[in-house]
């Protein structure tokens, strides 16, 4: 039995514009699969690089990378997962800017009840991604507390999630921002330092606040703005990840730069590869679920816009607007 479901589509790449409000026909899940109808649904700058044609996709195309709702329909194989259960994800491929839809149940995880659709749906795809990268992207010497790290767009969905999860973790973070008051939101939630790159060299920054040394890993989504200032913000041996091209994609790197710099390491990893498999994406969504009811970590709801209204929530994130998280409503 189908049902009808609105979604947001593009039938080409482009602006905000090229986003479409149109009716979609939703049947029943296939082996391996679910059927969710979402409450909340997540928005990511994931989402504007398949608009925009940065990451190339197949059209039409139905954006949207994670969302929380409730299972209305089970396929053939699924056990984890049962009719009524509250979920959310976080999973290839897009698709999630929609009232309902078909998917892989792979990645799909049972929400607590503790945790509301929209913190659900606002922290699956930015809050993985902190703890792949807290956890799991280390510099060669490990981490341990007391460490400096940098991490950029500190303000950002990812940004206030790591900020907190580091303080957790006894890291001291030092993240850049481009306004004071982004600065001082950071600070609120942990960060131990913020630099306000737009009147600071951030990299100078870094060496005056660790004496010199630098950090031990740089956590880098901005791309081709800060490459060149986080390579210089590192120590011997030091890591840089650079999990994102808010700026645009990084230039072609000179790999001899990285001994002249200090031996260092280069890193560009994506959450999908770390949450392909069921049991990876269970295992790395049970510690974020733990330090989110702990209390250690709060997801900032910040903007709130209807499904309808998606193309203003995509000028809004474009221009740097928006601070934490921001999810479409469909309640």
């Amino acid at each position: 039995m189908s049902q009808k479901s609105k979604a947001i589509r593009i039938d080409r790449q482009g602006g905000p514009e090229e986003l479409k409000l149109v009716e979609v026909e939703v049947g029943e899940p296939g082996a391996g699969e679910i059927r969710v109808r979402h409450h909340a649904v997540g928005l990511n700058f994931i989402d504007v690089y398949q608009r925009n044609g940065l990451y190339p996709f197949p059209m039409p195309l139905q954006l949207g990378m994670e969302a929380a709702g409730v299972v209305e329909a089970v396929g053939e194989g699924v056990t984890h997962l049962a009719v009524g259960d509250r979920v959310a994800y976080a999973s290839q491929p897009p698709g999630a800017y929609c009232e309902r839809r078909v998917m892989p149940a792979r990645c799909v995880c049972r929400l607590p009840d503790a945790i509301s659709f929209e913190t659900g749906a606002a922290m699956m795809l930015k809050g993985l991604t902190a703890q792949y990268l807290l956890k799991k992207t280390l510099p060669a010497e490990g981490l341990q507390p007391g460490d400096f790290v940098l991490f950029h767009a500190a303000a950002g969905g990812v940004g206030l999630i790591a900020c907190q999860w580091a303080k957790a973790l006894g890291l001291q973070l030092i993240g850049t921002a481009g306004s004071d008051a982004k600065c001082e939101l950071a600070l609120a939630h942990g960060a131990a330092h913020c630099i306000n790159y737009s009147r600071e060299d951030f990299a100078e920054r870094v060496k005056q606040i660790t004496g010199g040394k630098g950090v031990k890993v740089v956590y880098d989504s901005v791309g081709k703005d800060t490459f060149e200032g986080s390579l210089n913000s590192l120590r011997p041996f030091g890591l840089l990840a650079s999990f994102g091209n808010g700026s645009g994609p990084v230039p072609p790197v000179n790999i001899g730069q990285l001994g002249a710099k200090g031996s260092l390491y280069i890193t560009r990893p994506t959450l999908f590869t770390h949450i392909a498999t069921r049991e990876s994406t269970q295992a790395m969504a049970d510690d974020l679920f733990a330090v989110v009811q702990s209390g250690a970590v709060k997801i900032p709801v910040e903007q709130r816009y209807r499904l309808e209204d998606v193309q203003q929530a995509h000028r809004d994130l474009e221009a740097r607007k928006t601070t934490g998280c921001t999810v479409l409503t469909l309640d």
